[in-house]
């Protein structure tokens, strides 16, 4: 069943992918921040955001195994 909690959650692990795969979008030297390309630091700065993405991902789905669990009738 597709709820819109396993929507986000696709959401949330697909768009590092499509941001880092789309090459030609960061694949230039500028804007420079502190001296350092850009096509390094957008690549650095996907390192904390996909991890904050991917906890995103395992906290909706974990609240919404709970909330399955919770709903069951035994």
């Amino acid at each position: 069943m597709v709820t819109a909690a396993r929507v986000l959650v696709g959401l949330c692990l697909v768009v590092p992918f499509v941001a880092l795969l789309w090459v030609n979008s960061y694949a230039r030297l500028t804007p420079r921040f502190i001296g350092i390309p850009f096509f390094y630091w957008y690549q650095m700065l996907w390192v904390p955001l996909t991890a904050a993405l991917t906890f995103a991902a395992y906290v909706l789905v974990r609240r919404e195994e709970r909330a399955r669990k919770g709903g069951e009738v035994r």
